[in-house]
């Protein structure tokens, strides 16, 4: 995983990681908005000045490099993902209640047990949290062209949360 920002040593709490995720998002005109902690590092999206969701970002908890969030971030992104289709149009023809009903379906096939939970509408896609007994334990994504189904697997065990889903 590149960095798009180095950090200067390991990040322990989530007011870390969102310190380390507000000075990224500052050079794009960006505002952290929600971030989740994980055992394996922290989880951020960021937003844009109208409140949007914009993209996703991981906090490395040894390094503390931030960098796009694999996956989805940087696959599917037509923003700020490698792909970026600024100068072309895109054509969604999966919308919020359609990703809704692709991930219950995948997860009744493929995890069952979980749930969709809250859900952000990223340019080019949406994640949702997935939950379990009401409780968060993950999170998926639905291109919003293919719908194709990509679940997060990279996380690790979900420990909290602070911002958008509190």
């Amino acid at each position: 995983m590149g960095a798009l920002q180095q950090g200067d040593g390991p990040v322990d709490t989530i007011d870390e990681a969102a310190a380390s995720a507000d000075r990224l998002a500052a050079q794009w005109s960006l505002e952290t908005d929600e971030v989740m902690e994980f055992s394996n590092h922290f989880y951020v999206v960021l937003v844009d000045e109208a409140g949007d969701a914009a993209t996703e970002l991981i906090v490395d908890r040894e390094t503390g490099d931030v960098a796009l969030e694999w996956g989805p971030a940087m696959m599917w992104n037509t923003s700020y993902g490698m792909m970026p289709s600024h100068t072309r149009p895109v054509r969604h023809t999966v919308n919020a209640d359609r990703a809704r009903d692709l991930a219950t379906e995948w997860l009744r096939q493929f995890r069952p047990g979980l749930q969709t939970g809250e859900s952000h509408a990223f340019p080019g896609y949406f994640t949702m949290h997935t939950v379990r007994d009401g409780a968060t334990v993950g999170m998926l994504s639905v291109h919003s062209r293919s719908g194709h189904v990509w679940y997060h697997t990279w996380h690790g065990e979900f420990i909290q949360s602070r911002g958008h889903s509190e």
